[in-house]
This record gives C-alpha cells, structure tokens and sequence, in this order.
C-alpha cells in the first residue's frame, strides 16, 4: 500500500512576523501550490533523489542557475531530518516502532524563496506519512513545534512557528503565540476561522 501525503504553501494575512516575537497572526492555506509524499514498505529504508537533488549538471553555466533556482541541498537533507526527528519523538514518548523499513519520495509546486514555506511543506507531509505508516498519532498542536525544530535544530534553517501552524491546521488559523503559554506548553493558541469570512483575496 503507497501512502499518499500533501501539505500546502502558506500566506501570512495579518502579524507577520510577529511569531518570533511572541505575538498575534493570522495565515491562510494556498492550496494552488503543495508539497507531496509519497511513502510505501521495503526492505530497505531508501529516499528517492529527485531532479534538485542530483549532482550531474550540463556545464558550469547549468550548475549556477540550479544552485540559484534551488539552492545547494535539495530536499533529501529535509527528509532525513525529518525522519530522524520522528524518531527521536517517538523514542521520547516511550513509543516502540516496529522493525519496518520503506521508500519516501517528495514533489513540490511551491515556489522557491518566495517565502511560500516549501521547506516546511515538505516535512509536514513527511510527518503526516510517518505517522501512517507507523500509527503513531502526534497531537496536532504539537506537530508544527517538531516540524520547526526538524528545520532548526537539524539543518540550522531560521524559522518560527507561524508557517507549520497553518501548513498543519490548513484553512485559516488566529494564531496567539503567548510567550507564557509556549514555555509551558511547547504550544500557542491556534484557532481556526471560517475563510468566507475573509474579504475576498
């Protein structure tokens, strides 16, 4: 069975970026473009190489523009980051997994450094994968958190929360990133709006 996978880019409405400073904001869903998974059982654990991940270029003139289009590393770092850090989730829970390995293999329609979250698009649809395959349920105030340190503490990427809440929520979500309730909690407050009542976008 091929588990299938998807998380969206994302726009900030209002607040941006006052996530990383404890505030307010208020972000949508942009489901034109997204971040997919796909993940099924094999012998071995194996991750796919996609186009930007391969290292044999046309010439010289074709490796520059690669490198600028999609920078240096692809999305096979995002991957086994975001593997290891389930992992290490799992292992902090006292949640046992089973001996099973698989094949993971990503595509992405969001646009690169347009501040579309594709980064995070890709392990939140890697997470939502994982936790198929190994039944393993992570309460979804707590996903975005993980996926952000997937991010930082891994692959030294700067970031904040604004961006995994709604990739994870979906929809339109008020965000109170209440600095109190964090340190507490590992989470803010995270309500969803009806998107009709947006004006329209």
């Amino acid at each position: 069975m091929i588990i299938e996978t998807r998380a969206y880019a994302r726009a900030g409405l209002l607040g941006n970026p006052s996530d990383g400073f404890f505030g307010k904001t208020i972000s949508i869903s942009v489901r034109n473009f997204g971040a997919s998974i796909s993940l099924y059982e094999s012998p071995e654990l194996h991750i796919e190489a996609q186009p930007q991940d391969l290292s044999t270029f046309r010439s010289i003139f074709h490796l520059r523009d690669t490198v600028s289009m999609l920078g240096y590393n692809g999305g096979i770092p995002l991957i086994k980051a975001g593997i290891k850090k389930f992992g290490d989730y799992c292992e902090e829970q006292g949640i046992r997994l089973p001996n099973r390995n698989f094949t993971v293999r990503y595509r992405s329609s969001i646009p690169r450094q347009v501040g579309m979250s594709g980064s995070s698009a890709i392990v939140v649809a890697l997470f939502r994968a994982l936790m198929q395959f190994y039944k393993v349920e992570i309460p979804l105030e707590i996903l975005p958190q993980l996926v952000m340190v997937t991010e930082t503490e891994e692959l030294g990427i700067t970031a904040g929360l604004q961006d995994r809440v709604i990739q994870c929520y979906e929809g339109c979500v008020y965000m109170d990133f209440d600095k109190t309730m964090i340190e507490q909690k590992g989470h803010g407050l995270y309500e969803r709006i009806n998107p009709e009542l947006l004006p329209k976008l």
